[in-house]
């Protein structure tokens, strides 16, 4: 029987935090280990097929956190956007940055351009990073911004239809998430995403991120395909 591959995967990667702590190291341990993991697993993923993986970095929340834990979370994701920078040439991934770009640090968004400008026209599987990320900042953002196109004349509220909101989020007219993976175990969508998962299939697993392997990813889309999608219908 020929598998459906899900055009769209996205990953809350949860569980770094927990990793760490069950092997007595510091949460940054776990952050780095969730990063490599993601590294590892994107190429793979691609050559499974799928063409958009969008994945929860860090959260609009996550600035709550101790400073510490957020300065060496900021620094291991300078490092990482740096080393996508230097992998361009070996691989075909595009990269994109979702989320509200304004808080990040000057060096850090220059990066970010940069990346995203060297990767704009690669063919292969689109990685969306959501960097100070969060559903309802997202939708928020995208109103206002219409609320600003509207008061000045660029549209009328009758152009707003569903899909011409839904082209004004992050994640533009890609298509809506098949497939959410969620690690950790938690049963909540902790924020994200929340327009686009609408009518996604969600898969929870216990096994905490840095754990997470392509494998797990097989079972996923396994599992995701003894799914029966309605989208409300019968």
């Amino acid at each position: 029987m020929t598998q459906t591959v899900p055009a769209h995967v996205a990953i809350i990667m949860d569980g770094n935090g927990r990793w760490a702590k069950k092997r007595h190291l510091a949460h940054t341990a776990g952050h780095r280990a969730g990063a490599q993991a993601l590294k590892k697993l994107a190429p793979a993923v691609e050559k499974l097929g799928v063409k958009y993986l969008t994945v929860y970095a860090f959260s609009t929340e996550n600035w709550k956190r101790p400073q510490e834990e957020v300065s060496a979370l900021m620094k291991l994701i300078h490092e990482y956007i740096q080393q996508y920078i230097d992998d361009t040439k070996k691989n075909d991934m595009r990269i994109f940055i979702i989320g509200d770009k304004s808080r990040l640090e000057p060096e850090l968004r220059r990066k970010i351009a940069e990346l995203e400008a060297t990767t704009e026209t690669k063919p292969g599987l689109q990685v969306n990073i959501a960097l100070n990320y969060g559903g309802r900042d997202e939708i928020t953002r995208a109103a206002r911004n219409l609320a600003k196109k509207t008061a000045r004349g660029e549209i009328v509220p009758e152009d707003i239809t569903e899909t011409f909101f839904a082209n004004q989020l992050d994640t533009g007219s890609m298509p809506y998430p098949d497939l959410l993976i969620k690690t950790g175990g938690e049963m909540r969508l902790s924020n994200f995403l929340l327009w686009k998962l609408a009518y996604t299939e969600i898969y929870v697993l216990d096994k905490f991120w840095p754990d997470f392997t392509i494998n797990d990813m097989r079972k996923a889309i396994d599992w995701f395909n003894g799914r029966e999608r309605r989208f409300g219908g019968r």
